[in-house]
């Protein structure tokens, strides 16, 4: 097994935080005060996911936070569907910001982290005050995108397989989760992951019930309710979209956008699925002009 310690960095410092009455892991970098941002992990990674941007983040002045979400790591992992709601991940975030005294933040998600971000500057506008989303769609379109275009419900498949009870975890787990594995870097670039680094993603989907919980989030979907208007966001969103993102098409991140009174829409070249791993430099200094902006 990966030993969890080798994953921290210099600067780097753990701590676990109460939120929605769950305990929920840490990584945080820089003085507590500064201006806080929440970066969020997407499917099936975990806080580790962001080990390009944490120290960048930092060292440009921001109380970086990055947690294990609910269900992942070594946070805690509720095994009923229900406990995954939208609803309810996107007031983890804002019970998060709450933990760290932070009247407004700024978040940056990715995949999962992506879709959590949308409804959180979605919801809570006045907690907000920048937002970054990479390849992860606005929850109220990728229905309507899929139903609209037949290769994105193609790519969108699996979600209907991670609805089933128990198989996807079978068939996931297997083999030291082989799966898994071949998924994330048959989806990548060369060279995304270095060697040994899907072993550190393996011990984090082998903690009891992260599994399930992991698709619980998919599982979660199947049951939210339709509101009507899809929801739009008021915060300053920069939308990130790799242009060779095997799951998603760039007409999904076109209709996020629509629904933005001030976003904005680039598409990353020469990245996959996976832009913040295998393009770092450009991502953090994207990211880090954006959030400036605010200040």
């Amino acid at each position: 097994m990966a030993d969890k310690q080798s994953l921290l960095q210099p600067g780097w410092r753990e701590t676990t935080k109460t939120v929605n009455g769950l305990s929920l892991h840490c990584v945080e970098a820089g003085a507590a005060g500064r201006p806080l941002v929440i970066l969020l992990h997407g499917f099936p990674e975990f806080w580790w996911a962001w080990r390009h941007q944490i120290t960048p983040l930092a060292e440009a002045g921001y109380h970086v936070v990055a947690p294990d979400m609910r269900g992942y790591n070594t946070s805690d992992t509720p095994q009923e569907v229900a406990a995954y709601s939208l609803d309810i991940l996107a007031a983890d975030v804002v019970a998060l910001a709450d933990a760290y005294g932070a009247a407004r933040c700024c978040l940056v998600g990715h995949d999962w982290g992506a879709v959590i971000g949308w409804w959180v500057a979605a919801t809570s506008p006045q907690r907000i005050e920048r937002v970054v989303l990479m390849d992860g769609p606005h929850p109220d379109v990728l229905a309507g995108q899929a139903l609209t275009h037949p290769t994105q419900a193609l790519r969108s498949s699996y979600v209907a397989l991670f609805q089933l009870p128990w198989l996807p975890e079978a068939a996931l787990s297997g083999f030291d989760f082989a799966s898994l594995k071949t998924m994330m870097k048959g989806s990548a670039r060369e060279g995304a992951f270095a060697p040994g680094d899907l072993a550190h993603y393996a011990e984090a989907w082998a903690h009891p019930g992260s599994l399930t919980a992991m698709l619980n989030y998919y599982r979660a979907l199947r049951g939210r309710p339709h509101r009507g208007e899809p929801a739009r966001v008021s915060a300053p969103a920069l939308i990130l979209w790799a242009d060779g993102d095997a799951f998603l098409e760039r007409h999904v991140a076109e209709a996020g956008l629509a629904l933005c009174d001030h976003g904005q829409l680039e598409f990353v070249a020469d990245a996959s699925h996976w832009l913040h791993l295998e393009r770092p430099a450009w991502i953090n200094a994207r990211i880090i002009q954006w959030l400036g902006e605010a200040r």
